[in-house]
């Protein structure tokens, strides 16, 4: 059973006006996720930083800042559902648009049209949940968690560690990821359009690998089985005895497979 309680946060906004963006300090969030179930942070502008819980309470706080748009249009939801907690950043919905709406996955609307506040996630998650993370304009930082992770943004880089497993997107970023655990079930994709990709697996792994780039180059600390053809841009091969997918794209960048 999950128990979670909101912290009362009147939103004390401080005004800084030597300060090129005006900071506020917006939101504060605890609770309890039970273990195997997921924290959602969806922004649109802005970071998502996560560090590891030292208990078993999650906490979050968000920062929003802004030099024209108004920080108050931008109001920080809580949605309790049976798979976890979602925590969304809403922004006001735009002229003859359906309402901006935050619901766990890929349900929900968020739109940002055209407004410049940006709100910065701080999270703290506890060993054994689950952690998604979703922006546009923003860097993804989720360190040392002991839980498997999702990070998708479009414009920022994605730096992840874990003893579990993860996922990661950008189209202009670097994607760096660290994870321990290698018996994971399904694809495992990281992709990205600029910036490379370096992906650091157990020395134990086995996994069929699809790795490509346009302009970079593949290297791999794992002796690796060549399926097909080989070349400098495109390598399909399998590490150990294969078995399961690891998926590496990117059109500007190098990738790397390391060893742990």
């Amino acid at each position: 059973m999950m128990h979670t309680r909101h912290v009362a946060a009147p939103l004390l906004f401080a005004a800084l006006a030597a300060a090129p963006l005006a900071a506020q300090d917006a939101f504060s969030w605890r609770g309890r996720i039970d273990s195997g179930r997921t924290l959602e942070i969806k922004g649109i502008n802005g970071s998502i930083r996560a560090v590891a819980s030292s208990g078993t309470e999650v906490r979050v706080s968000a920062e929003k800042r802004a030099r024209r748009s108004d920080p108050d249009e931008v109001r920080i939801e809580v949605v309790e559902h049976e798979g976890g907690v979602t925590i969304c950043a809403v922004y006001p919905t735009p002229r003859n648009r359906e309402p901006n709406e935050c619901r766990p996955g890929s349900a929900g609307r968020l739109n940002s049209n055209d407004n410049d506040v940006n709100v910065d996630f701080a999270v703290e998650v506890p060993a054994g949940v689950r952690f998604h993370a979703t922006t546009v304009n923003g860097a993804v930082q989720a360190t040392s968690l002991g839980g498997d992770v999702r990070a998708v943004t479009v414009n920022g880089d994605i730096t992840v560690s874990t003893s579990g497993t993860a996922r990661a997107n950008t189209v202009n970023g670097t994607i760096e990821v660290s994870m321990a655990r290698s018996d994971w079930t399904g694809d495992l994709e990281f992709e990205t359009v600029n910036g490379g990709i370096a992906i650091t697996l157990a020395e134990s792994v086995s996994t069929d690998v699809e790795a490509s780039t346009v302009n970079g180059s593949i290297e791999t600390d794992f002796p690796l089985t060549v399926r097909g053809r080989f070349g400098p841009k495109r390598v399909t091969g399998t590490i150990g005895q294969g078995g399961r997918k690891l998926a590496l794209s990117t059109v500007n960048g190098s990738i790397s497979i390391r060893k742990r």
